[in-house]
């Protein structure tokens, strides 16, 4: 696909951000990542920075598109280069988005572009990068369900998002048990008591009748948030599915106890 280009005030941003004398690139990190990727370095001696955009504006104006642009942040942004600082690849990813979102671009979680809704202004930018994301974690929600959710979140998408965060919840109730099914039909399967007398996951001992009543009760809990979310998102069209903000965010928060106590199950050894 041929990216067309970024606008030059947009990319000389990207490169302020890239080449920032406290966080950015080292001059050296510059010259070995332009080198690797074909790239000219014409001015090797200058600030980063202006090194940097001389360098990348020279080659999407010869190439006509932006594609070596974002090879070089794609680059730079390769989650495996920042295993040992996940905050500065999340503050760097920010930074980025703040930026290629007036290009109509976002930075995922792989260190990849992606379109997204082109941001008009600075609060459109700000909102696309940090607003919701901002207010799941002011909430301490679970860091799955936001694994889950961030590119529907960050383009504003209340509904995908519902729908991705509730699919955490079984995905990691399949990852935990090696069930297939789906629903509620997976919690039962996963954590009914039924004749066996245990579930194949339990919340706790289940040796109290407080004990059982609470991992009941955690049944009952998940049964209907997949009754109330899974399955209308999964099967209802966008248009006639009306969540709000607020919405989301509630149900995020669900997601995330559910989550937590997930973290905390054990299998019984049942079959």
């Amino acid at each position: 696909m041929k990216i067309p280009l970024f606008r030059e005030a947009n990319l000389e941003q990207l490169c302020n951000v890239l080449g920032d004398t406290t966080t950015g690139l080292t001059g050296s990190e510059i010259g070995r990542y332009l080198h690797e990727l074909g790239i000219h370095d014409p001015m090797p001696g200058i600030t980063k920075r202006v090194r940097l955009y001389e360098a990348l504006v020279a080659k999407q104006r010869a190439d006509a598109c932006a594609n070596n642009v974002c090879a070089f942040v794609q680059r730079v942004m390769n989650p495996v280069l920042h295993v040992q600082s996940p905050g500065y690849f999340e503050c760097k990813q920010a930074e980025l988005n703040r930026v290629i979102a007036f290009e109509g671009f976002r930075l995922n979680d792989e260190g990849k572009f992606e379109r997204c809704k082109q941001a008009k202004t600075i609060s459109d930018a700000e909102e696309a990068a940090d607003r919701l994301r901002r207010k799941l974690l002011d909430r301490g929600v679970h860091s799955d369900v936001l694994r889950f959710c961030r590119a529907e979140l960050v383009d504003g998408n209340y509904f995908h998002a519902v729908l991705e965060a509730a699919k955490s919840v079984a995905e990691k109730i399949r990852e935990m048990t090696g069930l297939t099914s789906d629903g509620s039909d997976l919690v039962d399967d996963a954590f009914g008591i039924g004749k066996k007398k245990y579930p194949l996951v339990a919340f706790n001992a289940l040796s109290t009748d407080s004990e059982l009543s609470e991992h009941k009760g955690l049944v009952n809990l998940m049964k209907g948030f997949f009754g109330t979310f899974r399955n209308p998102t999964a099967h209802a069209p966008k248009i006639d599915w009306k969540i709000t903000e607020q919405d989301a965010l509630d149900m995020m928060t669900l997601s995330s106890l559910l989550h937590r106590r997930l973290d905390g199950a054990a299998k019984t050894g049942g079959e």
